[in-house]
């Protein structure tokens, strides 16, 4: 399997970072094929334009006639070439780094992820699946639906539905990393250590179709409501 994890947190030696080291451990250890766009360091590009753009400055002219810029060709290529799509990032202002946003304005183009016609059921990407992977502040208890933070889920929702559901992805259960500011360093070994068994359930239930967060029996994907 051709994994893609699309990585965005400017500190080389952040959480998120060894979240990503040892997710790429993990899979590679099992025989899969890992592309790591690490997006602050190659200096991605967060600004759309006609820069975008060979010629013509219009995503669907682009699909048709190969008139991607080639920053974008290159993540373009590879995000087709991936039957499983990771996005791993901290979950800064209830959402991804602008970087990250950017990163899917640019390369989740008209006419290359998505279609007229060509989405949910019937998306361009039906065949792969894809998956949240991130840190965050707040406690668990913060995320529930009585929480301060409000309902994780609802959160989520522009991400799993409004981009990757769309597009025709079969939508994971996201692996969150709950308080992990201030961890002390014995604390985040220990927390390391649980994330590299989830990557391990992970990795399994890549393979074998199950929840990507746990591996009790389930259905892998999300109910998405639309």
């Amino acid at each position: 399997m051709h994994v893609l994890i699309g990585y965005a947190h400017p500190e080389l030696h952040s959480f998120n970072g060894a979240m990503k080291d040892l997710a790429v451990a993990t899979l590679t250890g099992a025989g899969h094929q890992v592309t790591v766009p690490d997006l602050y360091a190659q200096n991605f590009n967060p600004i759309a334009g006609r820069h975008d753009f060979i010629a013509r400055a219009e995503q669907a002219h682009a699909a048709r006639t190969s008139g991607f810029a080639p920053d974008v060709q290159r993540e373009i290529d590879r995000l087709l070439a991936a039957d499983l799509l990771i996005l791993q990032f901290p979950f800064w202002w209830y959402s991804v780094p602008a970087i990250l946003k950017s990163w899917i304005d640019r390369v989740f183009a008209y006419g290359v992820t998505y279609d007229f016609g060509r989405t949910w059921d019937r998306g361009v990407l039906r065949s792969r699946r894809a998956m949240l992977s991130f840190a965050t502040s707040a406690p668990p208890t913060a995320s529930m639906p009585d929480g301060r933070n409000g309902e994780l889920d609802r959160m989520l929702w522009l991400l799993h539905a409004g981009v990757l559901a769309l597009c025709g992805y079969g939508v994971l259960q996201p692996f969150v990393a709950h308080a992990v500011a201030g961890l002390t360093t014995r604390a985040g070994r220990a927390r390391r250590g649980s994330i590299c068994q989830i990557r391990s359930e992970t990795r399994k239930s890549c393979s074998a179709g199950k929840s990507a967060t746990s591996p009790s029996p389930g259905s892998s994907r999300l109910k998405i409501r639309r």
